[in-house]
């Protein structure tokens, strides 16, 4: 994805949080982007003929021994070069400007007053809102180096070098709080790197569907549909690519949302004549699950489970297929790259299939960000309520179920489920929230309905606010939408006789409650 017809921006990551969000703001503009390690070598970069190089913010002080730096030999390679926040630092300690320690960061918004409108500030007002998170300050520019910006703790808030076409902003660009900075970076693409916007939803299937024709030749493909986003659009791409020749093997846990099941059967089989093998494997995966109260168990034994149902429904697909689609997208590779993390729970995506099923690997998706993900799923015309589907575990509603899985338990969630996804879309709530769905602990509790005391199951409300998953807040509903639900859930759902909302943030909860 990296070669023509698209430009390449490269991000280098000096660790920052917001490494990816400035790959997708570059994106946005319609420029192909790329988030390579610090300690890639600079020989190495260029190899990819980048049009530009990002260099990221990142929580270290330029002072600090051992702190993250980048060759220097960078800023002689003719390439343009745009530092942000850390980044800016760097450029400015490492090309003779000062970065002083004053003892007074910036935190938070922020105004700047622009000195010099230049490339990065043509036709943006003289003073603007901008988004700050340092301690250390640019206090003087490099020499030939034009100060383009201040704020009242940070003389040197923006400098370039028009000539050699290298720029530093002291603020975040990237973040929806500076308001103008999507100008800002379009400026440094546009005008100084010179970019191309041709990375758009078409271009980029029609790229993903030479890729893969490429790969693929004449062979037969699988491809393993949960019903969730990620491989319902993977499987689309690949059938424009492939037609026939790929094979979707769908196995029905019995766990999904409620009607799940039949939309994708009716989406893939009906709408897009995909030649899709639908196992229904409830029976096998509730014996399996027989008296299983812990939630790693559970989702151990569906996925072990899964793997075994999909590898028999593989031996039965005429023409032996030599490749498997998995979804796979953009930030699962660039997460990959390291990290020790502690075990909170299994990843909640089926994978791990074994290694004899000897299959290579078609990823389309694994230059994409989701919501470049779900514009393409638009394109190629799969329905809105795939599309735009929010996240939902691996394992399903086991994992919603707090406690032994039963027909009844799974029946009631489902029902309870849908009532809720139903009335926050009727509230045009749907696409701001991250996720939002019911779990069913396995306790009963006293209510009253009528004259008759009832001996029920509870239901707990949850929906979060978030980007990446990694931390998310819990969402402020509307009182009357959560009456809405409560009464609804109540009145429709047999079994039910209390509704809850869960307003933990995480951390310290996590999203789902196992």
């Amino acid at each position: 994805m990296n070669e023509q017809p698209h430009d390449v921006v490269l991000v280098v990551d000096l660790g920052a949080q917001y490494a990816q969000l400035i790959a997708r703001r570059v994106r946005e503009a319609h420029v192909y982007s790329e988030i390579v390690p610090r300690s890639m070598p600079v020989a190495e970069m260029l190899e990819r003929r980048p049009a530009a190089i990002i260099l990221s913010g990142g929580p270290a002080s330029v002072h600090v021994d051992g702190a993250p730096s980048i060759d220097a030999s960078l800023y002689n390679a003719g390439v343009p070069v745009l530092g942000i926040c850390y980044g800016a630092q760097l450029i400015a300690r490492d090309l003779g400007g000062e970065v002083a320690k004053t003892g007074r960061g910036e935190y938070g918004r922020t105004t700047l007053s622009v000195l010099d409108h230049g490339a990065l500030f043509t036709d943006l007002p003289d003073e603007q809102v901008v988004w700050m998170s340092h301690f250390d300050t640019i206090t003087l520019a490099p020499a030939g180096f034009r100060v383009a910006a201040s704020t009242p703790e940070t003389p040197a808030a923006a400098f370039g070098a028009p000539d050699r076409r290298i720029y530093g902003v002291q603020f975040h660009p990237e973040v929806a709080h500076t308001e103008r900075g999507q100008e800002v970076l379009k400026a440094f693409l546009y005008e100084v790197a010179g970019c191309r916007p041709t990375w758009t939803n078409v271009s980029i299937i029609d790229h993903a569907v030479e890729e893969i024709r490429a790969q693929v030749g004449s062979e037969r493909v699988i491809c393993g549909l949960s019903g969730g986003v990620d491989s319902a659009i993977a499987a689309a791409l690949v059938h424009k690519a492939v037609g026939d020749q790929l094979t979707c093997v769908f196995v029905d846990t019995g766990m999904m949302r409620l009607g799940e099941a039949d939309q994708v059967e009716e989406t893939f089989l009906r709408q897009f004549h995909v030649d899709l093998v639908h196992v229904k494997a409830a029976d096998r995966f509730l014996a399996a699950l027989d008296d299983v109260i812990d939630p790693e168990r559970k989702r151990k034994i569906i996925g072990e489970l899964f793997i075994r149902v999909f590898e028999e429904a593989a031996r039965e697909i005429p023409g032996s297929p030599r490749f498997l689609v998995q979804g796979t997208l953009y930030p699962d590779i660039v997460e990959s790259g390291g990290g020790d993390n502690a075990n909170i729970k299994s990843h909640h995506n089926v994978g791990g299939l074994p290694d004899d099923m000897d299959f290579e690997l078609v990823e389309p998706l694994r230059h994409l960000f989701k919501d470049e993900v779900r514009a393409i799923g638009e394109e190629l015309g799969l329905p809105e309520e795939i599309v735009w589907r929010q996240p939902f575990p691996g394992p399903g509603l086991a994992v919603r179920i707090v406690g032994t899985i039963t027909p009844e338990r799974i029946d009631i969630l489902q029902r309870a489920d849908h009532i809720v996804v139903e009335e926050i879309k009727r509230a045009g709530l749907y696409r701001e929230i991250w996720q939002s769905f019911a779990v069913l602990p396995a306790v009963r509790t006293v209510g009253v309905m009528g004259d008759d005391r009832t001996y029920a199951y509870p239901i707990i409300l949850r929906a979060v606010t978030s980007d990446d998953a990694m931390t998310a807040d819990w969402a402020r509903l509307p009182y009357d939408l959560l009456e809405r639900i409560a009464s609804r859930v109540i009145n429709e759902v047999p079994g039910v006789n209390r509704v809850a909302y869960d307003i933990t943030s995480k951390p310290p909860g996590t999203i789902e409650w196992e």
